[in-house]
């Protein structure tokens, strides 16, 4: 009987309700149409309501449709649906709400009524009391919601997730499961873990205004980052390159500090200079450009993505800089700025790097693409101008560090191994490539500059251009024999003859002491310098111009390097000594002449006076830096303890080899001294480890002596030959008092005592 009269009032209510939407139909017709009607702020399509004038609905069908008048009851009402306060579209879902009042709202609780759930069905949960449904309510929804910006996207019941039905004869069962709506997109998720990453997909790209619409960050979500006294715009994201469109690394700075000296170098030979960068992101390097160099660069910054244009462009007007729009874009904009000076220009271009160096020719070049940089490298050396620089940054770390070498192999057509010199290996390996790309445009490469970090590669070079530089770059491409026992290593000698023993050629005796084949053909690699002196001399003094103070201890060391001396010694060149510096030349301007007096007036003496100067090259005053280096914990010697790294240096300094250290390992050497050689030396001046020993002094193991001397016979031809003899004589004569250097006395371990140390004589040895 109840059930009879509850029908009855919801078919009531039903009838009251088309009566009263045909009533606001009417007079709406009457008025001549207009905007769609609103109800209680929620605006409404014309469309929609016609759908539901005029429509007899059968008596038979009344009961099935007042249970659902009563189920879609809560969802009609304004609060229900929509907050209205929101920012966000009004169309978003009822299960999204700002707080738990705002849900129980949905449900109009009421102690004396019996509510059903707003986001379940009447089969998963029957109405209940106000009570019981509040702690369904928080428990079953509220608590297990996703939080976003204020919203909570509760957990819904309802059939509103598309899904297949299951035919049983002529019924039809929709499957109702769990699921969460997404304020952004509508999206409907199954699980919360899955609702989590999927909104922090959107929050990656940007995504967190509208639904459907995929639009960038509002400015407030924006945050202005300084570096260089250059301020760019970056979004919350801009540390993730596959999730953003403006990819920012702060970890990077380093390496735009170096970029930006080398850019000082050449806009100091020759101006004004144009300069690209072919990868602008947010634009902070070339706006560092701009803002420093001024008048002595044309700065073009490129890229492909149309959300990185316009934020490299705000950037740009940022830093009161004028954006010189492209060809396509002068019809329809304006360029905009202080209208101060023209030098506070910068092109920005959106097309692809490869497009925009075939049409236009430049003076310097850098590429730092995302991952490896080969697929750029032709276009790069196309159009670059005699005498440019070309600048690559590789991040394709895992290749070029041989952790994935079947990837090296198809990009760099290289084959490597992980060794002790693996971060030299990839800066060899990137130039290679980068000599091979400018020998198929009829250029040859000078290396300026290589660094390899943790985060990158870095490979600076100049361009010279004609088939005799390309020819002389091309044969300093060779391959590297590698001993895997030993790990000596050796550039294979020039020549296409076939040799009987190729392991001839290595300093080491392995492959007639240990059975089987015993080395490894690593490349092609560069086998020339990786440093100019004079050029990094020149970056130290640019950097210490604009205070760029991370730039300077890596550019100390790298000068170190390149002379071979240690930074002990390391001065800088006065400024008579200046002038004397010439490198592929290229007149460097001293604080005397100026390099438009040198050049003179007009363009075909200029590149007479150039011409010149290049025929009158000469090499550098020292002799190139010996390749690769040796890591002195690698080849320590167990139970002993080694000396300090600066005091080694000095020990292989005074055996007659050029010895340095080197930015690739903090712990490496790198020297002209063969690997039998560096290990005698390090044995000479290392201590035991036990506890006990009071003497201090070089201290020396007869099993090992021996194993040395055996390979510094086959390796006679070495300078430092005579160093075991003299340790062979320290060790036979201890107690000679005629002897400078008294070693001590090698201690051994009494049986059955844990403390005692009893002196071994040397008789006692044999």
């Amino acid at each position: 009987m109840a059930a009879l009269e509850a029908a009855e009032a919801a078919l009531g209510r039903r009838q009251e309700h088309h009566e009263e939407e045909e009533e606001e139909n009417n007079s709406h017709d009457r008025e001549g149409g207009g905007e769609p009607a609103a109800f209680n702020g929620l605006v409404i399509s014309e469309n929609v309501k016609s759908n539901n004038i005029g429509v007899k609905i059968p008596e038979s069908e009344l009961d099935a449709e007042d249970k659902g008048a009563e189920e879609e009851h809560p969802r009609e009402s304004d609060s229900n649906i929509l907050d209205v306060s929101s920012d966000y579209p009004r169309d978003k879902h009822i299960s999204i709400q700002r707080h738990l009042a705002d849900l129980e709202k949905l449900a109009d609780l009421r102690e004396d009524k019996r509510t059903p759930c707003p986001l379940c069905p009447e089969e998963k949960f029957k109405a209940c009391y106000s009570h019981k449904l509040h702690r369904h309510l928080q428990n079953l929804h509220w608590k297990v919601s996703v939080e976003f910006e204020g919203y909570r996207m509760c957990i819904c019941h309802l059939s509103c997730r598309p899904v297949k039905p299951n035919l049983v004869g002529d019924q039809t069962f929709s499957k109702m499961g769990a699921h969460y709506h997404c304020i952004i997109c509508s999206a409907t998720i199954v699980r919360r873990t899955d609702m989590i990453g999927h909104i922090n997909r959107h929050v990656n790209k940007g995504e967190t205004e509208s639904r459907f619409i995929t639009a960038r960050a509002p400015k407030s979500s924006y945050r202005v980052v300084k570096e260089s006294a250059t301020d760019v715009q970056v979004l919350p994201n801009h540390s993730t390159p596959q999730k953003t469109d403006s990819y920012f690394n702060p970890k990077m700075k380093l390496n735009r500090q170096l970029i930006f000296c080398a850019l000082a170098v050449l806009a100091g030979e020759r101006k004004p200079i144009e300069c690209l960068d072919a990868f602008g992101a947010t634009g902070i390097m070339g706006l560092q450009w701009a803002k420093h160099l001024r008048s002595s660069v044309k700065v073009t910054i490129n890229d492909c993505n149309e959300n990185s244009v316009t934020i490299i462009k705000e950037n740009c007007h940022l830093n009161k800089m004028k954006v010189k729009l492209s060809i396509k874009e002068e019809d329809n904009g304006e360029t905009v700025g202080n209208g101060e000076e023209n030098s506070d220009t910068i092109e920005v271009t959106k097309m692809d790097a490869n497009v925009v160096m075939h049409l236009r020719s430049f003076d310097f070049i850098h590429l730092d693409p995302f991952g490896t940089s080969v697929d750029y490298l032709d276009s790069a050396f196309r159009n670059v101008r005699n005498l440019g620089i070309v600048s690559v940054t590789s991040t394709d770390i895992s290749s070029l560090y041989a952790k994935a070498q079947h990837v090296a192999l198809r990009h760099y057509g290289c084959n490597i191994v992980r060794t002790e010199y693996y971060k030299e290996l990839a800066a060899r390996t990137v130039i290679a490539a980068v000599a091979r790309a400018a020998a198929r445009c009829n250029k040859g490469i000078e290396v300026l500059l290589a660094v390899a970090l943790e985060h990158f590669v870095l490979v600076v070079v100049r361009v010279l251009r004609g088939p005799t530089p390309a020819d002389d770059s091309a044969k300093k491409v060779r391959y590297l024999i590698h001993c895997k026992w030993c790990e000596e290593r050796v550039f294979q000698r020039e020549g296409n003859m076939v040799e009987e023993n190729p392991y001839q050629q290595l300093p080491c005796d392995c492959h007639g002491s240990m059975p089987g084949k015993t080395a490894v053909l690593l490349g092609p690699l560069w086998s020339g310098a990786l440093f100019n002196t004079g050029f990094l001399r020149r970056m130290l003094l640019e950097a210490v111009q604009y205070g760029l103070d991370e730039a300077q201890p890596l550019l100390k060391t790298l000068i170190c390097e390149a002379e071979g001396t240690t930074l002990k010694h390391f001065s800088t060149h006065s400024p008579g000594d200046e002038n004397k510096q010439e490198e592929c030349g290229v007149y460097i301007r001293t604080s005397n002449t100026s390099a438009e007096s040198f050049l003179g007036h007009g363009k075909r003496k200029s590149e007479e006076v150039l011409r010149s100067v290049a025929k009158r090259q000469r090499a550098e005053h020292s002799a190139e830096h010996p390749p690769f280096y040796y890591n002195i914990h690698r080849h320590s010697i167990k139970g002993m303890n080694m000396p300090k790294l600066n005091k080694f240096l000095n020990y292989l300094s005074e055996a007659g080899y050029r010895v340095s250290r080197t930015h690739f390992d903090p712990m490496g050497v790198r020297t002209n001294a063969p690997l039998a050689q560096f290990k005698t030396v390090l044995l000479k001046y290392s201590t035991p480890t036990y506890v006990g020993a009071q003497a201090e002094g070089p201290v020396h193991l007869p099993g090992e002596i021996q194993q040395l001397k055996e390979i510094n016979e086959a390796a006679n031809h070495n300078p430092g030959q005579n160093l075991l003899e003299h340790m062979d004589q320290d060790s036979r004569a201890p107690e000679d008092p005629a002897c400078p250097r008294q070693e001590p006395a090698l201690h051994t371990r009494v049986k059955g005592s844990s403390q005692q140390l009893l002196p071994v004589q040397p008789h006692q040895q044999a």
